[in-house]
Parts: structure tokens; sequence; C-alpha cells
């Protein structure tokens, strides 16, 4: 991981801020959140976190559903921005999203940075690395953290294993 602060944050600045604008898209009733792929200093896919095909009759957050029967990831109706983001890449410039980087951001209402925490979902984190993305970046209050894709993944699953 590399943490980007300070002058050192600059360069991926307008990366993070392409980010928050697509989150200003987002739907979702429990986060909005964005996600731009670069490629070569341009971003090549966009994505936000909205319920499937951005339609309000496909929204199901508000269902109850028997938490033995279904994981916690499993019940959420929104398409993740990173999902977003992967399949626009993928269908826009295929041959560009390996070797990429992806940018999420968490907004709050007013459109302010709010921090990314720490990496948790592996649904996410497999998907990005399985599509070729080479890094996975975070942007919080002390700065950018750029992960490895790889490394993405296994912080993330290792968020579910620690303990209180």
């Amino acid at each position: 991981m590399q943490k980007l602060s300070g002058a050192d944050f600059e360069p991926v600045r307008p990366f993070f801020e392409a980010a928050a604008e697509a989150a200003q898209r987002a739907t979702c009733r429990k986060a909005r959140c964005g996600s731009v792929i670069v490629k070569e200093g341009r971003v090549i896919g966009t994505g936000y976190n909205s319920p499937l095909l951005d339609k309000e009759e496909n929204r199901t957050c508000d269902n109850d559903y028997d938490a033995s029967k279904k994981r916690a990831y499993g019940r959420t109706c929104c398409v993740h921005a990173e999902w977003r983001a992967i399949l626009d890449a993928s269908k826009r410039y295929p041959d560009k999203i390996d070797g990429s980087t992806i940018y999420f951001m968490r907004i709050d209402d007013d459109g302010n940075f709010t921090p990314a925490g720490d990496p948790f979902c592996t649904v996410c984190s497999r998907l990005a690395a399985e599509s070729g993305i080479a890094y996975f970046a975070l942007w919080n209050e002390d700065g950018a953290y750029i992960y490895d894709a790889e490394e993405y993944n296994r912080k993330s699953y290792e968020f579910f294993s620690q303990t209180v």
C-alpha cells in the first residue's frame, strides 16, 4: 500500500474529484459512492451506486430477509459504484482496463468527501482484480491509499476476520 498526502496527493486529486462527481448521481439510501477507472491519466469508466438499472422499482433495501439464508452483501439492492465503473470501462474501452486504477469516493449529502475507511468489500475487490485493474485507491482524511488490487482483496477479507 502506498499513502499519498500533501503535494504527493495533488496529481490524483482530480480522479477523486471525478469519483465524487459520479457519487452525486447515487441514489442508494445508505451511502453515496462513486468510482472512476483511470488509465494513462484518462478516465475510462465511471460508476455510482443505485438500484439495478437505476430503476426505483428495483429497490429492495427495505425488504425483510431471513439472515440465515442470505449474507448481508447479498441483500443490498444497489449496484456498487465499482461494479458500474468496471462495466462501463469494459464496454467502452475493453482494451484499456488491464493495468488501470479504480478510485473510490464516498460523499455526504452536501457533496463533501467522506473517509472510505479500510478495504472491506470482498465482491468489489474480487471483481476489480479479476477484471485486470491493477490498483484500488481510497480517500481518507489523512490522504489517499493506493493498494495493489490483490493486496486490496486480501485486506478486504482480513477486515472481516478482525476481532473487536
